[in-house]
């Protein structure tokens, strides 16, 4: 069984339009979080809702042993999860899944993320730059209201640019064409992707263009989160006979393993 912790929360904070960010103390589960991993919650002191929420690490402090969340309020279990308090616990389950992995050291890596699938990416950039890579990251959303995560990103020290239809400065339009008008394929080592499935697919498309390696992250609806139930499984690709399970074998897959549209 993965490992479960009553997570202190150090404080939930709305950042955008319905979009928070939750820290966790999280002192057990922090020593073993990997970038792309995510922890399942159960989002209120009973069983109503009784399934946990699965939310990806968004960001990882290994010295204060805490980990942060941003989540987006989609249905009732994420409203629930808005409406706790600084100072309670929260069941946390993990950290599950798949992580990452790191590309040969010294390339240049560029990470494209859309909307609040950006989580993700945060704490991998973190790791890429402690290891030495180049990074570029690519974020884009609807409205730049949304685009919660940019300071840190900034803090981070990485190179970033923007896309949203509203921007005053930034690129106005969508992340995907901010990626093929603005970035030469010669040089990129490796693609990292995180957001909407019609957006992954054009990320796929132009790693394929370019011939270039990547790794996709998947958003699905999950029950377990230790691929018991069943609940995530789907087929990568059209062309594929098995299914798998997103919670366990992903949710990090190769590029070129899933057909996204």
């Amino acid at each position: 069984m993965p490992d479960l912790e009553q997570a202190l929360v150090i404080s939930n904070n709305e950042v955008g339009p319905s979009l928070f960010e939750m820290e966790l103390a999280a002192s057990q589960t922090v020593p073993l979080c990997q970038p792309g991993q995510f922890v399942h919650l159960r989002v209120s002191s009973t069983h109503d809702p009784l399934l946990r929420r699965p939310l990806s690490l968004y960001d990882v402090d290994k010295n204060r042993g805490t980990i942060t969340l941003l989540y987006k309020i989609a249905g009732r279990g994420t409203d629930l999860l808005s409406r706790t308090q600084a100072g309670s616990y929260i069941d946390i389950m993990g950290p599950l899944g798949r992580p990452f992995s790191f590309p040969t050291a010294g390339k240049t890596v560029v990470l494209v993320g859309g909307g609040v699938g950006i989580a993700p990416l945060l704490y991998l950039a973190r790791q890429l730059m402690e290891k030495g890579y180049g990074v570029k990251v690519l974020y884009g959303s609807q409205s730049s209201r949304e685009l919660v995560a940019l300071p840190r990103f900034q803090q981070l020290g990485v190179e970033i640019e923007t896309a949203a239809w509203d921007l005053e400065s930034g690129y106005q339009g969508l992340v995907t064409d901010l990626l093929a008008e603005r970035i030469s394929g010669q040089n990129i080592g490796f693609l990292y992707t995180c957001g909407p499935e019609p957006m992954m697919a054009k990320v796929a498309e132009y790693a394929r263009r370019y011939n270039l390696k990547g790794e996709l992250s998947l958003e699905q609806h999950m029950a377990c989160g230790v691929g018991a139930c069943l609940g995530c499984a789907r087929k990568l690709a059209d062309r594929d006979s098995h299914y798998v399970k997103v919670c366990k074998d992903g949710p990090v897959f190769g590029l070129d393993e899933v057909e996204v549209n």
